[in-house]
């Protein structure tokens, strides 16, 4: 596997509205512990489609990762440009500041936003441009966002396609959150 896409929840769908939130690190956290092993088995690209939540917090965890892994790429593709236009003055440094870091950043239209044709081409592209999706979506959670990656996913399996689809769940990230409190106490 040489390119992984790594989407998810956006972050409203968590109900997290702040960068400060308690369950970012650990997300991040679930995120790291996904891509350790791909990068120890050659992973070279992780794309994102840059949405607020999962999607930035992967690319987060991705940056962190490149100093004891130098040959990770990172890929930031908006459906449209100036997709942070109306996201709140911390969200939007925040986001400048990922843009800053990642090795690629890209639009795939160079339009502001104008339908749900620029979501569809750019998830169309993201796929088709991976090897593999790493997906933080939970049945139990709801259907949100990331039910239409798993949709593409399952449809590119469906042609007999080898394209694996990695998951995170809600489960997940408490386990870990449950663990780093349980280390605290010790």
């Amino acid at each position: 596997m040489v390119n992984l896409l790594a989407t998810g929840y956006r972050a409203h769908e968590l109900n997290i509205f702040n960068q400060k939130h308690e369950a970012i690190p650990y997300i991040k956290a679930a995120a790291t512990s996904r891509l350790v092993p791909l990068l120890e088995d050659g992973l070279e690209w992780l794309l994102s489609p840059g949405g607020y939540g999962f999607d930035l917090w992967a690319v987060e965890a991705a940056l962190e990762l490149k100093r004891d892994y130098p040959q990770l790429k990172v890929s930031i593709l908006t459906a449209y440009a100036n997709v942070d236009e109306k996201w709140k003055d911390d969200r939007k440094l925040y986001y400048e500041e990922l843009l800053r870091q990642v090795d690629h950043h890209a639009s795939v239209s160079k339009q502001p936003y104008e339908g749900v044709w620029q979501l569809t081409a750019r998830d169309s592209l993201l796929v088709r441009k991976s090897d593999a999706m790493l997906l933080f979506y939970d049945e139990e959670m709801g259907e949100g966002s990331p039910r239409y990656f798993k949709e593409r996913a399952l449809k590119r399996q469906e042609t007999g396609d080898d394209y694996p689809l990695l998951t995170i769940s809600a489960e997940t990230v408490q386990s870990i959150a449950d663990d780093a409190r349980s280390a605290a106490f010790e």
